[in-house]
């Protein structure tokens, strides 16, 4: 059996056993929360360049998108774009994982503010940045998560909820605020012009773009993924 199949089959698997499609409840869909991910395809989905998911280095299936950690198939995005919002996802961590979620995209670019994915003990960028600000549920290169962050083992399902609205936002981890920034500020404006962004014009500014997911090389996987406009 080729490896690629092999490997969809084994996702299917053990997807199954613990995965369902995705849902909302009645007072979800009352206080406006949308589904970004039917479970089953990429619908609503495009690679970040513009062309259609096609080969992307993505898998859909039993209510999980995952990547295939296959080489570089490229970043996706929602077809939506929103502005002021509330996020939410479960994401699973193997080992050495690496991804992102980023929103306030620059136009035509997939830069933006970037909720870190990542597996702090075995992925060397963990370890680089300035005082752990590329490790899990930092807003990467820029600000560090609260030092007492709950990561779930390898294997599990831990919860993402980002808020953003107007230059207000906020990174939580497990039910837990692990930062928040107000964008203009001056300590904000410091921390950009100390960063690998400092050059960038416009970046992090509220703006109307679609949500992106990083695709790293490294396998990651997601489901549950909601938003709602605030």
């Amino acid at each position: 059996m080729k490896k690629n199949v092999l490997f969809f089959l084994l996702i299917g698997l053990a997807a199954s056993a613990v995965a369902q499609e995705p849902s909302l409840t009645a007072k979800e869909k009352k206080a406006g929360w949308i589904l970004l991910f039917d479970g089953k395809d990429f619908a609503g989905w495009q690679k970040a360049n513009g062309k259609p998911m096609g080969d992307s280095g993505w898998v859909a299936a039993n209510g999980v998108l995952s990547t295939t950690g296959h080489g570089h198939g490229g970043d996706i995005v929602t077809n939506r774009e929103f502005t002021d919002f509330e996020f939410t996802l479960d994401f699973k961590l193997e080992k050495g994982t690496n991804s992102g979620i980023k929103y306030h995209l620059l136009k035509n670019s997939s830069l933006g503010c970037e909720y870190q994915i990542i597996d702090d003990a075995n992925h060397v960028d963990a370890k680089l940045g300035k005082n752990g600000d590329r490790t899990l549920a930092a807003l990467y290169d820029l600000i560090p998560p609260s030092a007492d962050k709950k990561v779930m083992p390898l294997g599990e399902w831990n919860h993402v909820r980002i808020i953003s609205k107007g230059n207000h936002a906020e990174h939580w981890l497990n039910g837990k605020k692990m930062l928040e920034y107000e964008r203009g500020s001056e300590a904000f404006k410091k921390l950009v012009a100390e960063s690998k962004f400092k050059n960038e014009k416009g970046f992090s500014e509220p703006n109307s773009s679609p949500i992106l997911l990083q695709e790293h090389g490294d396998v990651i996987h997601y489901r549950n993924i909601k938003i709602r406009n605030l």
